[in-house]
């Protein structure tokens, strides 16, 4: 049987994850700052499908979460197969009228400690030559997004990223994945504090994480290096910069993300 790590399972995509993957028979390992959440998921999960289940309760912007982490993994001899990277948060607003310490923490959490995760997990795959890393990205990361720049530069770190790393992986049969989801039923936005006229971005309609969670397994399952969920209005919006000057593009993403 294999073993899932989640990060961010206390609610939303990740807890989906750790519905749908335990509902698979994988074992999973739950990681998030919510003990009491995240004792109640596996616990639902264990006797709903009799995987174990395991809670990790660690925040990842701590200087050593990922020793923490893997520390834990190491004292109960778990074995890591699927590695899914999904805690991250982002903040909308202009970025001089914003909370500096915020910033930081959100590149933190979206970058550095995706990247701490994926080279600690990605030292046990090698040597078995096998494994899957699944790193959460957004359809953000396919332009520059006024009033949202720190965040959507974040995911356009965490696609360029994933997609090295699929192809690095290839030789020790790891798969690696980059999933992009558009808007999302979850607190995201509530987190962001995005204005209320703008719960979502404008003429986009939003996923559940059910939806999210079954394309990018479906995704990983072929192997891809990257996936935009959502459907057809998605793929056109994160195709745009193909065919239209950056400068307009952005002009454009700016007229809908602001808010007068």
């Amino acid at each position: 049987m294999t073993t899932a790590l989640i990060t961010g399972a206390s609610s939303g995509i990740g807890a989906e994850f750790a519905a749908q993957l335990a509902t698979q028979g994988h074992d999973v390992v739950l990681v998030a700052r919510s003990q009491d959440k995240l004792q109640a998921i596996a616990e639902q999960l264990a006797q709903a499908h009799g995987v174990k289940t395991t809670v990790i309760v660690q925040d990842l912007l701590a200087a050593d979460a990922t020793n923490q982490i893997f520390s834990q993994l190491e004292q109960q001899e778990i074995t890591l197969d699927l590695l899914v990277n999904n805690a991250g948060f982002g903040t909308y607003g202009e970025l001089a009228d914003g909370d500096l310490t915020n910033y930081l923490n959100m590149i933190q959490l979206n970058v550095t400690a995706l990247v701490e995760l994926t080279y600690r997990a990605l030292q046990g795959m090698k040597l078995r030559r096998s494994g899957s890393i699944l790193n959460i990205s957004s359809t953000a990361a396919f332009q520059p997004i006024p009033y949202f720049a720190v965040y959507a530069a974040t995911k356009s770190f965490v696609l360029s990223f994933s997609e090295a790393l699929w192809y690095e992986c290839q030789p020790y049969d790891i798969n690696v994945l980059s999933v992009c989801p558009g808007p999302t039923e979850t607190g995201f936005f509530a987190v962001a504090d995005f204005p209320d006229a703008m719960e979502a971005p404008p003429g986009q309609n939003l996923a559940t994480p059910k939806e999210v969670v079954q394309e990018a397994l479906k995704g990983l399952d072929r192997g891809s290096s990257n996936i935009v969920t959502g459907g057809l209005i998605n793929q056109i919006l994160v195709n745009a910069g193909r065919f239209v000057p950056r400068e307009m593009l952005t002009s454009g993403v700016g007229r809908m993300f602001k808010v007068d």
